[in-house]
Order: C-alpha cells, then structure tokens, then sequence
C-alpha cells in the first residue's frame, strides 16, 4: 500500500516537553522528528498535532514545534487513543485522508491505541518505526509489533518522504534531500 500524497496526512501523537526527556534515545528519536516534520512542509502534506495533558506534560518539545511551523496547532486530549477526542476526529477528517503516517511517543500507550482505532475506522496507517518512542526500548518494540500486527505498514522517515515524492528532479526533491542528509 504506497503513500499518495493528496491522500495522507501526519499524525504526531504527544511529544512533549516533561516526558520526551524520559524516552530511551530520545536524542535520535528528536533528530528523526524534526527530519520529518521539516520533510513535510516541503511536501505540504497536512499535520494534526496531540498533547495528551498538556497541564501535566506541558507542550510538544520546541524543536519540533518549531519545525512544524505553522502545522504546529496542537489538539489537547485527555484520552490515550486521539481517536477518542471528537476534535482529532474532525481534523482528520478534515484533511481527507486515507493515509495516516503515525508518530509520536509513548508506543506501547497512545500511538498503539491510536493506530487501533484509525485501522478500525478504515484508514492505512504507516508507521514511522524510527520517529516512535517509548520509555523502555522493550515497550517501543512490543508496541511496534502490536501496531504492525494490527494491520499497519511499518515505515521509516527517509522511505515515507521519498515515497510521497515519488519523482526525482524537482525542488521539493532537492529540498527533501538536503533534509534527510
């Protein structure tokens, strides 16, 4: 199932500030994230940030925020599913997606119960294995395989962008590959 861009839409679930620093290598998981979200504004692909109580775990992490730009609109939920928030709903939605690539952290918690219910509403989720985190590497990876079993695509950042590129040649080509260096 490839990625069309006019059809897919990022998904960032809960990277905030007070619990990203609890992360196992959460250092590269940064590097990964910012590579991503600078990827997609190339792309103009459409982004739905989550914070999972912002109160709590204050606000996505400022590099990320700041790579987002202007896609950094985050949506404020108390459940661990963003399917469970009808704001989430609705933004999705709104982006006419079919395709949701899937990011974000805890794995084992939120992005696994995320992808559940995006699969069980119909959408193909991909999932970006190397821009997802968890506080232990074992919850990462028994996350990672749940939400694979569950039906999603496994991905990687540089795959899913050049994917959605599709050709060679162009501006957005160049612009892309400077980033994923």
């Amino acid at each position: 199932m490839r990625l069309e861009r006019a059809r897919t839409a990022l998904v960032v679930v809960d990277v905030q500030e007070r619990l990203f620093p609890h992360i196992h290598e959460h250092e590269s998981l940064e590097r990964e994230l910012v590579r991503l979200a600078r990827g997609i504004g190339v792309l103009s692909v459409p982004v739905v940030v989550t914070e999972q109580y912002v109160k709590g775990l204050g606000p996505t992490i400022p590099s990320l925020a700041r790579a987002l730009g202007s896609a950094y609109t985050p949506l404020e939920k108390m459940s661990f599913s963003c399917c469970g928030d009808d704001g989430f709903v609705a933004a999705l939605e709104r982006t006419e997606c079919q395709h949701v690539l899937l990011c974000g952290i805890e794995t084992h918690v939120c992005v696994y119960q995320t992808a559940s219910d995006l699969i069980a509403r119909g959408y193909h989720v991909h999932l970006l294995s190397d821009a997802v985190g968890s506080r232990s590497p074992h919850n990462r990876d028994v996350g990672r395989r749940r939400i694979e079993a569950a039906g999603a695509f496994p991905t990687s950042v540089e795959m899913a962008l050049f994917e959605l590129l599709g050709v060679s040649g162009t501006d957005e080509f160049r612009a892309v590959s400077k980033i994923v260096k």
